[in-house]
């Protein structure tokens, strides 16, 4: 009967299983897809009991049974906790990391604090983490925003690895990075944010900022307006986008809000005059002017930009992106004709020099641009500037090697010697001792300036290169300037990237369907920062 059995019917069984697994895995497959939209999308829970989308995953699939809403919300929260534990070990096993935090206050007037953790992977990969963002209704002072990374630093276990700790430049958020005895960094998105905003804070460029923003907020107000510019527009063969408003608190806002309307001055004016608005439209030499400026702000909007970043290596380009705009603005103050463009011109060289100037002495900047291949000494405006760095990043390289290099062996010679002296009664210990600590850091002082040269002495990569696969490619080379680049390139630029977790939490908490915890926001905005989908 086996015999029988097996010959003629074990294959049926074989294919009943099959079928099992393949309906297992697919159910499998489809919770995890659920989990995703909730996540991406910021879905309520209860979208699993409304009755539309019931009967549309019943058409698409009616053997797949929707799971209940707190059994979602137990899927997430197991997807949350997986996620964290792999965050976790990826923390662990980096060589530095550097923190950014920022707070943010939702319509409902709830204040969250964030903090991101930057570090480079054992890829050799820009890698970052959300370690947490949640409802912080305390007071905001240093001390209380302080406990809360304390609880988050000691809870991820990086005590030991922070390298530094971008913010903004807010007073509490630099007594904070005081309180924790960390190393801080003024976000430079920040910093660049207010020199603009103070650079074109003056009366004639205030007057064209004013009867531009009176203009967009006519076309954007007026149903009427909109369709008179839509139709000049395509008229005139000019793109038929928007007028874009400006935004007190962010300088490319008053940038972009210029440009568009420079790009669209023909379809404006046109449109003005056949509405017979009170509104006084800008003149030509108005337009010249504008055009002059954004010419000017025209680098500043790049390196902004540039700067935030999230993905490549940022922080090492400060130094020499505030170079490139002191060249640039210079180079523009030569060839402008008209005199408000010259006139910011001068704002900008002026708080540019008393605002951006202490980066290139910053040691978290410098050896940062040091360890960059693209940009080395070449980054640096001021060459004196560029000679402290490196006697720093050699005192560094040192010190990794004393903390990496084995005791010496003495020679026969000098153990026979000091045997002899001491004769057992260890009378001259303890100056063998330091004559032997001397030898080290001698050693490793000449070691560590070797390398340092050598490395220097290298041709700059292409700026267009990843500065992390050169490092990978010579750490055997330079295994001690290697450890010291991962622990400095990880630092971005800014703090934009933690910024970039609250545009999602507007999301989150602003859905009335929603009425999430503050636990659960926490772990939707974690695991749509962190998950590996």
């Amino acid at each position: 009967m086996l015999r029988h059995f097996r010959a003629k019917h074990d294959s049926a069984r074989s294919s009943v299983q099959d079928v099992t697994n393949s309906q297992g895995n697919k159910k499998d497959r489809i919770d995890e897809a659920l989990v995703n939209m909730i996540v991406q999308d910021s879905q309520p829970f209860t979208i699993v009991e409304d009755v539309g989308f019931r009967n549309f995953v019943s058409l698409l699939d009616p053997s797949y049974m929707l799971p209940s809403r707190q059994t979602l919300k137990t899927m997430v929260e197991k997807r949350f906790t997986e996620e964290k534990e792999k965050a976790k070990q990826e923390v662990l096993r980096a060589t530095a990391v550097t923190l950014t935090s920022d707070m943010w206050t939702s319509i409902h007037m709830d204040s969250y604090l964030a903090v991101t953790c930057h570090f480079i992977d054992d890829k050799d990969q820009l890698a970052m983490v959300l370690l947490g963002v949640g409802k912080f209704p305390a007071s905001h002072t240093a001390a209380n925003i302080a406990a809360v990374k304390t609880s988050l630093i000691e809870e991820w276990g990086i005590q030991s690895k922070i390298r530094c700790l971008v913010t903004d430049a807010a007073a509490n958020m630099i007594a904070c990075a005081n309180n924790l005895q960390l190393r801080h960094s003024i976000c430079i998105a920040h910093a660049l944010n207010l020199v603009v905003k103070k650079a074109i804070d003056f009366p004639g460029l205030q007057d064209i900022r004013s009867k531009a923003r009176k203009i967009v907020a006519y076309f954007r107000s007026s149903t009427v307006a909109k369709e008179r510019l839509a139709n000049f527009q395509q008229q005139m063969g000019k793109p038929v986008h928007k007028l874009q408003q400006e935004v007190d608190t962010r300088w490319n806002s008053t940038f972009d809000m210029l440009s568009r309307l420079y790009e669209q001055r023909e379809p404006v004016g046109a449109a003005l005059v056949s509405l017979r608005t009170d509104l006084a439209p800008l003149s030509s030499a108005e337009y010249h002017t504008m055009w002059e400026c954004l010419g000017v702000l025209s680098p500043l909007k790049d390196a902004t930009v540039e700067l935030s970043a999230e993905k490549t290596v940022s922080g090492s380009k400060v130094i020499p992106l505030i170079r490139m705009l002191r060249h640039a603005i210079a180079t523009k103050q030569q060839v402008v004709t008209d005199e408000k463009a010259a006139q910011l011109c001068n704002n900008l060289n002026t708080l540019m020099n008393e605002r951006l100037a202490h980066y290139e002495t910053a040691s978290q900047m410098t050896l940062a641009t040091l360890l960059d291949p693209r940009f080395k000494t070449i980054g640096f405006c001021n060459s004196s500037n560029a000679q402290n760095a490196i006697k720093r990043l050699t005192a560094e390289c040192a010190t990794k090697i004393r903390e990496t290099a084995s005791d010496p062996i003495p020679e026969q010679g000098e153990t026979s010697t000091a045997a002899a002296d001491t004769s057992g009664t260890g009378l001259w210990d303890l100056l063998d001792l330091r004559v032997m600590e001397t030898r080290k850091v001698k050693s490793a002082t000449a070691n560590a300036t070797i390398e340092v040269q050598r490395y220097l002495s290298e041709p700059n990569i292409p700026r267009s290169e990843n500065p992390l696969q050169f490092w990978q490619q010579h750490k055997h080379i330079y295994p001690h300037l290697y450890t010291l680049a991962l622990s400095f390139l990880c630092s971005p630029a800014s703090s934009v990237p933690c910024e970039r977790v609250f545009s999602k939490a507007g999301e989150v908490v602003s859905k009335k369907r929603n009425r999430l915890s503050p636990s659960t926001v926490e772990k939707i905005l974690f695991l749509n920062k962190n998950q590996s989908t």
